[in-house]
């Protein structure tokens, strides 16, 4: 198979977006489809080892086309407990591609995002945080990001409310809700009125058929877009700091992108902030996505090998949820 090479060339202006500073990137990709014998026409897979700005790089994303019926798009999790990546490729009869993807918590070995199969809600965001400092008395809610994708294939990306009380998200497709009082509980209807949930606009029951949250917002109506202030996820110049990277998104056209970013390899991958994340992403033509959890649970299999080396030493971390891509058997 030939070898195809993208040139892509990326730039966002100081200050766009409230960014603190210009980030710009200019990264190759290279086809590597015939690295992975047996994917489907319909699935494509790039890596790159260009510089991001100025630092050594390993990348990979996956596009995968959403109107493939052949393919299906599914997640999984597993109950008070985690396992690697390459166990879900077992346990789910060895699929095209397995990513991590929620956030966790390490003491419950429980999703502290969203995560939907088969229509059903089987986990939940965290929807209140105590404050810090001057904050102490008082609690953060909001509305964390998810990415779904519907039973007529298409994807979307919203900020959700989720409650074991009701079957289907709230979705918040144009402001996240960020409110902040006294009270602990997060009850939707008592602050439908309220500022921060008046200015996220019209919400919706948010029916897919399969979705899995991170956080936060990368990109929104086919610009940067970074709420991780609102979401309370690396806020303030947390966006800023280089990490291993796992996200999500989705073109206009129909093609679904999973990306992952390698760090924490001295010398050889530094990792990405959020910013040149979506930038990334735009350049990708990306009209929406998301960033999902990185550092050490950052693991992108292609079938069932590695793309980027997780950064945690013992390699593969053992998450709780992943989204996969199988065959239609």
């Amino acid at each position: 198979m030939s070898i195809k090479s993208k040139n892509i060339y990326v730039k966002a202006l100081c200050g766009l977006f409230f960014l603190p500073f210009a980030v710009s990137a200019q990264l190759s990709w290279i086809n590597m489809d015939a690295q992975f014998p047996g994917l489907p026409a319909s699935v494509h897979v790039f890596y790159s080892e260009a510089s991001l700005n100025g630092r050594p790089n390993k990348a990979w994303y996956l596009e995968a086309d959403l109107k493939d019926r052949k393919l299906l798009f599914e997640a999984d999790t597993v109950y008070k407990r985690r396992v690697t990546p390459a166990a879900f490729f077992e346990r789910n009869d060895h699929p095209i591609a397995v990513v991590n993807g929620t956030f966790f918590s390490f003491t419950e070995n429980r999703n502290l995002n969203l995560v939907i199969q088969k229509g059903r809600l089987l986990a939940y965001n965290v929807q209140s945080l105590p404050g810090r400092g001057k904050d102490t008395f008082l609690y953060h809610k909001m509305t964390r990001s998810a990415i779904g994708i519907s039973k007529k294939r298409q994807a979307d990306v919203a900020w959700l409310y989720t409650d074991t009380a009701i079957t289907f998200p709230v979705a918040f497709e144009n402001d996240p809700i960020s409110i902040k009082d006294s009270v602990a509980a997060f009850h939707i209807e008592k602050y439908s009125s309220a500022k921060g949930a008046s200015k996220a606009g019209i919400r919706k029951r948010w029916k897919m058929q399969t979705a899995i949250g991170g956080g936060p917002v990368l990109v929104q109506n086919g610009t940067m877009r970074i709420t991780n202030d609102q979401e309370r996820m690396f806020t303030g110049k947390a966006q800023n700091d280089l990490h291993p990277r796992t996200a999500m998104g989705y073109t206009s056209n129909g093609k679904l992108i999973i990306l992952v970013v390698e760090g924490r390899n001295a010398g050889k991958a530094e990792g990405a902030s959020l910013p040149e994340l979506a930038n990334i992403f735009l350049s990708l033509g990306a009209v929406e996505a998301l960033n999902l959890d990185g550092g050490g649970s950052s693991c992108l299999l292609v079938q069932g090998k590695e793309t980027i080396k997780p950064s945690d030493k013992e390699g593969q971390r053992a998450v709780p949820a992943v989204f996969m891509i199988k065959n239609k058997h």
